[in-house]
């Protein structure tokens, strides 16, 4: 079979979100219209404008969230979790728990012939990781001598304190515990960084590199650092009334994003080697892209955006008419929706208002790095299961963003599009269908 007829499936999903750590829990989550949006716990928010977000709740760490685990595997990822921040760790659970969907424990593949694409939001230090080393360098007068911290400083510092906070590792992990041997790589494309990841893993496949790719992406925008920054840069819901009504996709009255957490892990696999072993197939990957854009004011995510739609569907060779739906962006900001509604437009034409349109992140906000991901996997799920979830809180239309926006029941059709994109104008769409057999 030559590369080029090389066909790219989905055979696994592994997902953290606050919605649950499952694919039904999240689909279950979805259709009953259910709010991961709760009280933060993670950090104290005194001072702060917001004391809610989304956070992957039923994710605590313990080695039984990260799913079904050989003996080994287990003792390896308990001993490593000491490295490992807890982005990594909600990695790691995707990963385990794709892989057990998948079935590649059983099936015995060749370790050389399955490989990791990875990605990830930017990854930042918790405060406490500095607390004592700070404490020794502060003289009497309580001011911080930055003379002192190579000598006393420093040394407090846990040895392996910078393993917990690089990138790469989620993909380095993945791949140690699991001994892919086959290709591997790290993406740091924010919010772009799951779709992007599915679309170099696809290629992998493609061109006869590996028969079998793990694409994850892992983030979080709920830390303490992290939140400071979406609170000064971005358009964050504040306010008094009811947190889970703050995520409001689309709806005119919308006024900013709720901040979560989770992650999320696809097994890609070439369509002849998964029907082999009698793998069940969740979707095939018909078409991928990414792009970037950018004028004179910073990036340009509605450009970009429009850009990488219109190319996933010529890869895919898919019609607007034919699209079954459109998984949006649906950021909840009042900009980022226009963005959406003006790529939309940009790649789908007078289709743009017709084509039933979703966006998860009125159930759970914005999961950073992961958001794309958990998203296409909810598409995934849509597809199965015939119809569209309602997005959360989508009350009245914004004449403003005129999309089809799915009310709950719509056909979801056998084939997606879903888009997502960073501030920065770094966009990334991937269209899938659903597969027979």
């Amino acid at each position: 079979m030559s590369a080029g007829s090389r066909r790219v499936v989905v055979t696994g999903i592994g997902l953290i979100t606050p919605l649950g750590l499952d694919p039904e829990s999240l689909w279950e989550g979805l259709v009953s219209g259910t709010s991961g949006v709760g009280p933060i716990t993670q950090f104290p928010t005194d001072g702060l404008p917001i004391t809610h977000a989304a956070e992957a709740s039923g994710f605590t760490g313990d080695i039984a969230d990260f799913g079904p685990l050989t003996p080994p595997v287990k003792k390896a990822i308990r001993k490593g979790q000491k490295v490992m921040c807890r982005e990594s760790q909600m990695a790691v659970a995707a990963a385990q728990r794709a892989i057990s969907d998948a079935g590649l424990v059983e099936a015995g593949v060749d370790p050389r012939r399955i490989g990791c694409v990875f990605g990830s939001d930017y990854m930042l230090t918790l405060p406490d990781d500095f607390t004592a080393s700070v404490a020794a360098c502060r003289g009497d007068d309580g001011a911080f001598d930055y003379d002192r911290w190579a000598s006393d400083g420093m040394p407090l510092l846990a040895p392996l304190w910078l393993l917990k906070y690089l990138p790469n590792m989620p993909a380095s992990h993945i791949a140690i515990y699991n001994d892919l041997q086959g290709p591997s790589n790290s993406l740091t494309l924010r919010e772009a960084s799951g779709h992007v990841a599915v679309g170099e893993a696809a290629v992998t496949i493609q061109r006869g590199s590996a028969d079998v790719m793990l694409a994850g992406s892992t983030g979080t925008r709920i830390h303490p650092m992290k939140t400071v920054h979406a609170l000064l840069c971005e358009e964050v819901a504040t306010g008094e009334g009811d947190p889970t009504g703050f995520s409001r996709p689309f709806d005119r009255d919308r006024h900013g994003m709720v901040l979560g957490e989770g992650a999320a892990v696809f097994v890609l696999e070439e369509l002849e080697h998964a029907r082999k072993r009698s793998a069940t197939i969740h979707a095939e990957v018909i078409g991928h892209a990414s792009r970037t854009a950018a004028d004179r004011r910073g990036g340009d995510p509605a450009r970009a955006m429009g850009l990488a739609m219109r190319a996933a569907l010529a890869m895919a060779s898919l019609e607007a008419a034919d699209l079954g739906h459109l998984h949006a962006r649906g950021l909840g900001t009042t900009v980022g929706d226009r963005e959406d509604a003006a790529a939309a437009s940009a790649a789908l034409g007078d289709r743009a208002g017709k084509v039933p349109a979703v966006a998860a992140k009125g159930h759970f906000g914005n999961l950073g790095g992961a958001s794309g991901l958990v998203e296409l996997a909810a598409s995934v799920l849509a597809m199965r299961h015939g119809e569209l979830f309602a997005v959360r809180n989508f009350e009245t239309p914004d004449p403003d963003c005129p999309l089809a926006v799915a009310r709950g029941g719509e056909p979801a059709g056998t084939s997606c599009l879903s888009v997502a994109t960073t501030p920065q104008g770094q966009a990334a769409a991937v269209a899938l269908r659903a597969v027979d057999g």
